[in-house]
C-alpha cells in the first residue's frame, strides 16, 4: 500500500510515519509534504498513490482547498485536531476522519476499512468485467467504459411529490452551507441529497464542469466568459447565480480547453 502524508508539524508526521510502518499491513510511506503548495507540486508531477494521510489546516491554509487546484481521485484519510470540518471533508474522498492525538486503534481500524473498500471495489470490477466479456454489456453508454452510462435524468423532491428532471434541462449545480442544489433551466431550486463531488461524478464531463469549489455548471447554461487578473477568469450562467462564478487561474486553463474541445 503506498501513501503520502501531508502534515505540517514534523513530530506528528514522523509519529504517524512511524505507527503506519509498525501496523499490520504492508504499507510504504512515498512521500512526507508539509505545505499546499508543495502537496499541488508532488501530485501533479507523480502518479496518485493508494491512500493519503492528510492534516487539515497546514502552514498556508487548509487542505481541503488542494480540491480546488487538483483533482485527487484516491481515497483520503483527515488526520486533525479540529472537529468541524467532518462534513465537508467528506466531499473529497473522505473514508475516516481521525482526532488527533492518533490513537493506534483508530489507525489499524481506519486501514482494515481501506482493505475492506478496496477489495469490494475490486470484486465489483470483476463481476463487471465479466458481465462485458459475455457480451450482455455492450450498448449500455459510453464514457467510463462500455458499460458505463452517465445519469441522463435526476428525481427529485418537490413537496410530497418526486420529479425527474432530465440532465439538459439542468443549469448548474450548487453547494451552499451544507446542501447541494439544482437550478433548473427555468430558475427553479431542487435540494439534492448528494455531494457536489457526487454529483460531479455522475453527470457527463463533455455537458458538465466543475468550475470552482461550489459550482458545477452546464455547457448550454453559460452565457459570456470574462477575463480577470492574473489569468482567472470570471463566467455569467442563465439563470443567473446569486453570486459572481471565478474561475481560479489553475483551472482557467483546463476550462478553455474543455470549452474550446
Amino acid at each position: 500500500m503506498k501513501v503520502i502524508i501531508i502534515e505540517d508539524e514534523a513530530p506528528a508526521a514522523e509519529r504517524l510515519k512511524k505507527m503506519l510502518q509498525a501496523t499490520s499491513c504492508d504499507v510504504e510511506v512515498m512521500q512526507v509534504l508539509s505545505t499546499l503548495s508543495g502537496a499541488s507540486a508532488w501530485m501533479g508531477a507523480n502518479p496518485l498513490p493508494d491512500l493519503i494521510f492528510m492534516d487539515i489546516q497546514l502552514s498556508d491554509g487548509l487542505s481541503l482547498d488542494l480540491a480546488k487546484v487538483i483533482r485527487i481521485d484516491c481515497p483520503v484519510i483527515f488526520i486533525t485536531a479540529y472537529d468541524e470540518y467532518w462534513q465537508e471533508a467528506f466531499e473529497y474522498n473522505s473514508i475516516e476522519y481521525l482526532l488527533k492525538p492518533l490513537k493506534k486503534e483508530k489507525l489499524e481500524a481506519a486501514l482494515h476499512k481501506f482493505n475492506e473498500l478496496k477489495e469490494y471495489f475490486r470484486g465489483r470490477y470483476r463481476d463487471l468485467m465479466d458481465y462485458q466479456s459475455s457480451g450482455q454489456g455492450h450498448g449500455q453508454g459510453s464514457g467510463q467504459g462500455s458499460g458505463w452510462k452517465y445519469k441522463d435524468r435526476f428525481l427529485v423532491r418537490r413537496g410530497g411529490e418526486f420529479v425527474p428532471i432530465k440532465a439538459a434541462d439542468i443549469s448548474y449545480f450548487y453547494a451552499s452551507h451544507k446542501l447541494v442544489c439544482l437550478v433548473r433551466n427555468d430558475g427553479t431550486k431542487f435540494i439534492l441529497d448528494h455531494s457536489l463531488s457526487d454529483i460531479e461524478k455522475q453527470v457527463d464531463p463533455d455537458e458538465f464542469y466543475r468550475v470552482n469549489r461550489k459550482y458545477l455548471v452546464n455547457l448550454r447554461a453559460i452565457r459570456r466568459i470574462h477575463s480577470l487578473s492574473k489569468s482567472k477568469l470570471t463566467i455569467e450562467v442563465v439563470p443567473p447565480a446569486a453570486e459572481e462564478l471565478v474561475i481560479s487561474s489553475e483551472n482557467s486553463s483546463g476550462f478553455k480547453k474543455w470549452i474550446d474541445r
